[in-house]
C-alpha cells in the first residue's frame, strides 16, 4: 500500500503552470524511474518553463497543435520558440490529434460522432487536461519520441498553460485500451 498526494486546482483552464510544475518536481523527487515527460504546449511557453525548472536528465517532448489547427498553413508556435526549445534539448512535435484527427473532418461534414469522441469524453470526465495528457502520449509514442511500455509523466491543460499531470504507460494508437494511468499528480477539481 502507498499513500500519494494529488494537487487539486480550483477550476479547469486557468493557468496553473507554475504550481503544476512544482507538483511534478515533487513527484520526480520520489520517482527515480521516470525519465521522460511529454507536455502539451501550443506556444511552447509551458514546455520552456518546465525545462527551466527540471534537471537536464529528464527528456522533455513538447506536443503542439498540428499545422492548420488555428488557420490554414498556420502554426501556433513560432520558429523562434522552437529554436529556444531545441536549445534546451526539447523536441517539438506537430501531428494530428489522436482522439480527433481525420475523424473530426468526417463528423464536421456529415454529423454524428466517432468512437474516438467517446474515448475523449471519457477522459474529460476527469478533466480536459487529463484527456490531453493521454492523447499527446499516444501521439508522441506513434512518432517514436517516447518509449512505449515505460512509465512517463504526461502533462496537459485547456486554453493557456497546463493544469493536469499523470504518470502513465504510453501505448501506440492501435493499442489505445492498453494504456495504463498509474497516478494522477494534479488536476482541476471543477
Amino acid at each position: 500500500m502507498a499513500r500519494k498526494f494529488i494537487t487539486y486546482f480550483d477550476k479547469e483552464g486557468n493557468d496553473y503552470t507554475d504550481e503544476l510544475i512544482s507538483s511534478v518536481k515533487d513527484k520526480l523527487d520520489l520517482c527515480d524511474n521516470i525519465k521522460t515527460i511529454v507536455i502539451a504546449s501550443a506556444s511552447g511557453k509551458s514546455a520552456l518553463k518546465l525545462a527551466d525548472a527540471l534537471d537536464d536528465d529528464i527528456k522533455i517532448i513538447n506536443v503542439t497543435h498540428h499545422y492548420g489547427f488555428s488557420g490554414s498553413n498556420e502554426s501556433d508556435i513560432s520558429e523562434e520558440m522552437i529554436k529556444k526549445l531545441e536549445d534546451e534539448g526539447i523536441v517539438t512535435y506537430f501531428g494530428c490529434h489522436a482522439f480527433s484527427g481525420a475523424a473530426r473532418g468526417v463528423t464536421n461534414k456529415y454529423g454524428g460522432y466517432s468512437p474516438l469522441d467517446v474515448v475523449a469524453d471519457t477522459f474529460r470526465m476527469f478533466s480536459h487536461g487529463i484527456k490531453v495528457a493521454g492523447e499527446i502520449s499516444i501521439m508522441a509514442a506513434d512518432a517514436g519520441l517516447i518509449p512505449v511500455g515505460e512509465e512517463i509523466i504526461a502533462i496537459g491543460g485547456r486554453g493557456h498553460g497546463v493544469d493536469s499531470a499523470v504518470i502513465l504507460t504510453p501505448v501506440n494508437a492501435k493499442n489505445l485500451f492498453d494504456m495504463k494511468i498509474h497516478e494522477i499528480i494534479a488536476m482541476p477539481r471543477d
